[in-house]
């Protein structure tokens, strides 16, 4: 059984533009009740006037966790746009508060208000935050004929995005700016990217982008095995063919870590973020320039969140979160990696190597006959000019491991 609203200490309220008007009986009722209301500044001076005490959002805003939960038991109020759990705080009250003790009148989203004033089909959209997140993390959506909705950071994201759509061939997309939906001061202005966005954009914005691309664009498919032309490196890098066998390999699913053993440029476990948003990877480089680069990489193709750790291994393996697979493309012979990675593995992952030595094919070979798993020898050939006809020619063979930790 559901819990009654004012059995719960704290309640999240959903605000929009028209402040108080918009808001429920209920929500109005679980307001005037409230001995704390926290909320940005925006959000107390259209709730106001408030005659209790009062908390705006400080910059982090898990700086005014400890205030808040001084107050538990007592009846506490926090503010918020639209839909708390929606890119919102809601999930970050949510890790320290129990959903017992908490209650949530949601309001409209943004990502609602923008398609309906459009006439889009939400489930059919991309919908995207860029407030407080790195703004490449729109880069993979970027796709011939996307739409996309996307909270802004500030007044000067359209701007951004015309800029970044116009380097990527895809100019003549369209871009709607939606400003301050649901209040007075509503605004919605449409252009097209390579003309520019205007700038006198209000601060509280959502951009509604519908994606033209041109023959040339630089498009990320969204498929394993990209060409190595998208990743900056000096020869230290998985080729395409063997990473698309590689990714197969690994069979990553939604929310699993990598151990990226040797990551050079970082082009597997970039891959591995590339397939699920939830996807993480811990990059293991023992060089620093490597390192820079598999970073740079990972900014390119908008999966800003791999976590590098530059040192040796087995070293530099300890104290890291538990992987879900690990994928190891260099120091498999050095004394301790192997063993570190079997006791790290979580019983059900997956490990993958691939080894082009003959050294390491025998460690390969060895290991297959010892532990089991599946041994690969992995041949490519490409055509080549061969004076005037073409000829094939082979690239160094790869041999590939796949065990399943039991």
């Amino acid at each position: 059984m559901t819990s009654a609203p004012q059995q719960r200490w704290l309640t999240l309220i959903g605000l929009g533009e028209d402040g108080l008007d918009g808001l429920s009986s209920a929500a109005r009722s679980l307001l005037a009740q409230a001995e704390l209301v926290v909320g940005g500044e925006r959000h107390l001076a259209l709730a106001g006037p408030l005659t209790c005490e009062t908390l705006a959002w400080p910059s982090p805003l898990t700086d005014a966790l400890p205030q808040i939960l001084q107050w538990r038991g007592r009846r506490v109020c926090v503010l918020a746009s639209g839909d708390p759990f929606f890119y919102g705080v809601g999930t970050l009250l949510g890790a320290h508060v129990g959903i017992d003790e908490m209650f949530c009148l949601p309001g409209i989203s943004a990502f609602s208000l923008a398609a309906a004033r459009l006439g889009w089909s939400l489930q059919n959209c991309k919908l995207l935050s860029l407030h407080g997140r790195d703004f490449t993390l729109i880069r993979p959506h970027l796709q011939r004929g996307a739409r996309i909705i996307a909270l802004s950071w500030d007044g000067t994201t359209p701007q951004k995005l015309c800029a970044e759509l116009a380097a990527r061939g895809m100019g003549q997309s369209r871009l709607s700016v939606l400003e301050n939906m649901g209040g007075a001061r509503e605004r919605t202005r449409t252009f097209i990217a390579a003309d520019g966005a205007p700038d006198d954009v209000e601060p509280l914005n959502t951009i509604a982008l519908e994606v033209v691309a041109g023959h040339d664009a630089r498009i990320i498919p969204p498929v394993s095995g990209l060409d190595e032309a998208f990743f900056e490196h000096d020869g230290q890098i998985t080729k395409r063919e063997i990473r698309a066998l590689t990714l197969t390999a690994l069979r990553p699913l939604p929310g699993q870590v990598l151990w990226d053993i040797g990551a050079g440029s970082g082009s597997i476990g970039i891959e591995w973020m590339l397939l699920d948003p939830a996807n993480r990877t811990i990059a293991i480089e023992a060089r620093s320039d490597r390192a820079a680069r598999a970073l740079r990489n990972a900014q390119a193709l908008g999966v800003p969140h791999l976590h590098m750790v530059i040192g040796h291994a087995p070293e530099a393996l300890r104290d890291l979160p538990q992987p879900d697979a690990i994928f190891i493309g260099g120091g498999m012979t050095v004394d301790g990696v192997m063993d570190a990675a079997f006791d790290a593995l979580r019983v059900g992952g997956r490990l993958v190597i691939n080894a082009v030595t003959l050294e390491s094919q025998a460690r390969l070979t060895d290991l297959h006959e010892r532990r089991g798993g599946d041994l690969t020898h992995i041949q490519i050939a490409h055509a080549e000019p061969l004076g005037g006809f073409r000829s094939w020619r082979a690239a160094l063979p790869v041999t590939q491991w796949v065990w399943v930790k039991p």
